[in-house]
């Protein structure tokens, strides 16, 4: 590979991982373009098939789908000392090269609230696991005049279910 196309692809990755500041100006071209925003969050720890569903369908309400990654700090006060499983470097590259997924932001906090007031997004959408009204960041979408959606569970698809699997496996070794 030639030293020129590895730094375009190099800076086209970096380019779908932002800071909360750098995204300020890619909010303000989405804007003028009319493009609709859409927003959700989580650990997304060992991706898996209810992921993959879970970020094409909230793509599915907007035009450019924003996804609000917990650090690696943020998913320990969460989840327990023994996760992430993997490093919030490598899972927010991962979720940059899905295709649903515009731009990947990461988070230091236990909630994506002050992201989503940078972000303003028209849509907020969480999992199933949430009723609308628990959703954090709500009270910004909707003052706004946006929406907030919750979209069902892929049943038999979670990072925990994984996680007992292979625990499993491991013991039967």
């Amino acid at each position: 590979m030639s030293l020129l196309r590895y730094h375009y692809l190099k800076r086209s990755i970096l380019g779908r991982i932002l800071t909360s500041e750098a995204i300020k100006a890619e909010i303000i071209n989405w804007r003028k373009a009319n493009k609709k925003i859409v927003f959700t969050n989580g650990c997304f720890d060992l991706i898996h098939r209810g992921h993959i569903e879970y970020l094409t369908r909230a793509k599915l309400y907007g035009d450019i789908l924003i996804v609000g990654l917990n650090s690696d700090d943020s998913v320990r006060r969460l989840k327990g000392k023994s996760r992430p499983y993997m490093n919030e470097n490598d899972r927010a590259y991962i979720l940059s090269q899905l295709k649903p997924v515009d731009v990947v932001i990461v988070f230091f906090e236990d909630t994506p609230y002050t992201l989503i007031k940078k972000v303003e997004p028209d849509i907020l959408v969480k999992g199933g696991d949430y009723q609308v009204h628990e959703i954090c960041g709500r009270d910004i979408v909707e003052k706004r005049g946006g929406s907030v959606f919750n979209i069902p569970f892929i049943h038999g698809y979670s990072t925990t279910n994984l996680i007992k699997k292979i625990q499993a496996d491991i013991k039967r070794l």
